[in-house]
């Protein structure tokens, strides 16, 4: 009797620690309440218990940070010099303190690269911007900035494609901003600019927090399990038929989604798409979002295959704005349940207590 009621104080403590821990990680309802919520729920090295011990490893201890400048003060005056010096096979955090200016030049920080932070000044941000486009590099190669490791983290920076916008005639216009590839990447107060393929959120568990993405059509797209917290994501004028979101989450079995929480669409004219289904299991939220008139009352779309209506997952939950009513959403709309949408509200939809924190700071 004695170990039964052990056994019930375990699994209650247990329970209890899980829930209490939920609790923490749920993004709340309210908007102004993010940043205290986000300075409780992640918090510094030191004060984290579930951290990965490589990420413990290569965070404490002197960590080393590279200036970049273009007037010659810094150690580098490139970014692409300053990512050079970071050895392959890295296991140390190493911060690039990118001076202010427009840096032209293609940057890629390569697989083995990991645990790299670019740190810009939120005052004066620096702009990281090329004009590489589909045609001569491929999509997902025409990146300004390419990130194939794991660990990265970005604060306060523009990344840019500067190619002419595509005017629907052109073979190969589409030009990525950037690309990232790595597992455990965060981003803090970033822009990303461009027209069709903005961003190319590719694969693993990202955090884009306080940003601003721009872009025209299937501007946010790829196969990656991302939380878009508080940012903005503006659809730009002048295109019929415009898209955010193109996923790419080949089956129900696989991980992978866009949850975009507390976010600001913009845009007007009523020409665009939440999202639409690049591949049969696309998966993208939105929740607690306030979306203006540039959504057409549809919502979301099938790209002609009428077929994935079964499988795809296009989710909303209590969404304000023009934009965000549901009466007229297609038919396969998944019109969440609080607790359906929790699971793609809260830090654990990435994996954060894993390796997730603060912003750096100057």
């Amino acid at each position: 009797m004695e170990g039964q009621i052990s056994l019930v104080l375990v699994t209650f403590l247990l329970i209890n620690v899980a829930f209490t821990t939920y609790a923490q990680t749920l993004v709340p309802q309210i908007a102004a309440e993010i940043n205290t919520w986000f300075q409780t729920a992640v918090k510094p090295v030191s004060q984290q218990t579930t951290l990965e011990p490589n990420v413990i490893e290569a965070e404490n201890g002197e960590v080393e940070t590279i200036e970049v400048k273009q007037d010659g003060t810094g150690k580098f005056k490139t970014i692409s010099d300053a990512v050079k010096h970071v050895k392959v096979g890295n296991l140390k955090r190493v911060i690039i303190k990118i001076g202010p200016g427009e840096y032209r030049e293609k940057v890629k920080v390569e697989r083995y690269q990991s645990y790299i932070t670019f740190l810009g000044d939120p005052k004066n941000m620096p702009t990281i911007t090329f004009a590489g486009t589909a045609l001569e590099y491929g999509t997902v190669d025409s990146a300004t900035l390419i990130v194939e490791a794991d660990y990265f983290v970005a604060a306060n920076i523009i990344i840019s494609n500067s190619a002419p916008r595509p005017d629907g005639k052109a073979k190969g216009a589409q030009a990525v901003a950037m690309r990232i590839s790595g597992d455990k990447a965060a981003f803090y107060n970033c822009k990303f600019i461009g027209f069709q393929d903005t961003l190319c959120d590719d694969k693993g568990n990202h955090l884009f927090k306080d940003c601003y993405i721009e872009g025209t059509v299937d501007f946010i797209f790829g196969g990656a399990t991302s939380l878009y917290l508080n940012s903005e994501i503006k659809v730009l004028p002048g295109d019929d038929m415009a898209v955010i979101t193109a996923h790419a989450r080949k089956n129900e079995q696989e991980a992978g989604g866009y949850s975009f929480v507390h976010c600001k669409v913009t845009g007007t004219g009523g020409n665009t798409h939440l999202g639409r289904a690049w591949f049969e299991a696309a998966r993208v939220i939105f929740a607690y979002c306030d979306i203006s008139d540039v959504i057409k009352p549809e919502g979301w779309s099938d790209n002609n295959k009428p077929e994935v209506q079964k499988t795809v997952y296009f989710g909303e939950f209590s969404n304000t704005g023009p934009g965000g009513a549901v009466d007229k959403r297609v038919p396969y709309t998944k019109k969440l349940t609080e607790s359906e949408a929790k699971t793609f509200m809260s830090l654990e939809y990435i994996d954060a207590a894993k390796w997730l924190l603060p912003a750096p700071q100057l």
